[in-house]
């Protein structure tokens, strides 16, 4: 089959390598200003790996739809709309199968990725989230995510499209807490990050449990199934964000709290904006966001600010 990736960073050019591997023709799109793109087209290498030569390099959005049967996007999550609103002005596009490769939700209006690609295309998508890194993943060490769709024909075809012995596939029952979820958990993931830059690493227990609590209530208040936070969308890809070394999430909070900068996209930054809009439109208090948006974005002491949050006055569990 045919699948077309759109995006070059790491986990664009992870998807061009891992459809590459399961026997699919790959091309991948990247816009000709892309440092990503030029370095990949110039070697075919970044940072985690090398592509091979069969896959297609192309700078012309159109030739990359006209070539894919299956289009994944990976790309920033605050850029979708823009892209899919060029997306919408090219030919047979209703005729493709598009997947999600990313997480985040827009910061201005709060809303999924599936809800804008669909506002802007008229098309559903399929969204592919879960746990495991790319460094991981090109050593051979398995993991389980899950695809997620509204039609859950699409979900199915997306498996049995994508499914290895490297990845095992879940289907997704929830659109709605897979999404918020797979979002959410980078948030949660910037929280670790600063707790480890304090040296607080213990108490990622505690934000481990209440965080999936406070957000399997929002889930809920959108109409989402609220244990769908307990699989592999957000609890199951804790330990891939709040332990390990290649989280650019929980790298952000520690290095933010330590004053150092971090340049890579850290997805929970915008995220965290999102949630506190729909923490607001449904009344569901957020502790742990609201106490990340306070540190990030309002300057707030994030040692005065995270003891403050886990050391609250007494309640029920």
């Amino acid at each position: 089959m045919k699948i077309a990736i759109i995006g070059c960073g790491r986990w664009g050019s992870f998807h061009a390598w891992y459809s590459d591997s399961i026997g699919h023709e790959v091309m991948l799109y990247g816009r000709e200003s892309s440092k990503n793109f030029q370095r990949l087209k110039l070697n075919r290498q970044n940072d985690f790996l090398t592509l091979p030569a069969k896959i297609k390099f192309t700078t012309d959005l159109n030739e990359a739809i006209n070539f894919g049967e299956v289009i994944i996007i990976s790309i920033d999550s605050q850029n979708l709309r823009e892209f899919a609103r060029e997306l919408s002005s090219l030919k047979n596009i209703e005729k493709k199968k598009f997947v999600l490769c990313m997480k985040g939700l827009e910061n201005k209006s709060g809303k999924r990725l599936s809800e804008i690609f669909l506002e802007e295309t008229k098309l559903i998508s399929a969204v592919w989230v879960g746990p495991g890194h790319v460094q991981e993943f090109l050593r051979g060490i398995p993991n389980c995510m899950i695809i997620s769709s509204a039609d859950e024909n699409l979900t199915r075809e997306v498996v049995e499209i994508f499914k290895s012995s490297l990845i095992r596939f879940y289907y997704g029952k929830d659109l709605i807490g897979t999404e918020i979820g797979a979002a959410a958990k980078n948030v949660i993931g910037l929280a670790a990050g600063m707790l480890d830059g304090l040296n607080y690493s213990s108490l990622k227990g505690a934000l481990m449990a209440r965080g999936t609590a406070e957000l399997s209530r929002l889930i809920e208040s959108l109409g989402g199934d609220k244990m769908t936070i307990y699989g592999l969308s957000h609890l199951g890809d804790y330990e891939a964000t709040l332990f390990s070394p290649h989280s650019h999430n929980r790298k952000f909070g520690e290095d933010f709290v330590l004053h150092k900068n971090f340049e890579k996209l850290a997805e929970g930054v915008e995220t965290v904006k999102a949630l506190m809009k729909l923490s607001h439109e449904v009344n569901v208090e957020l502790p742990i966001c609201s106490t990340v948006n306070e540190i990030i974005h309002e300057g707030k002491n994030p040692k005065e600010q995270l003891i403050k949050l886990f050391l609250r006055s007494t309640k029920a569990e």
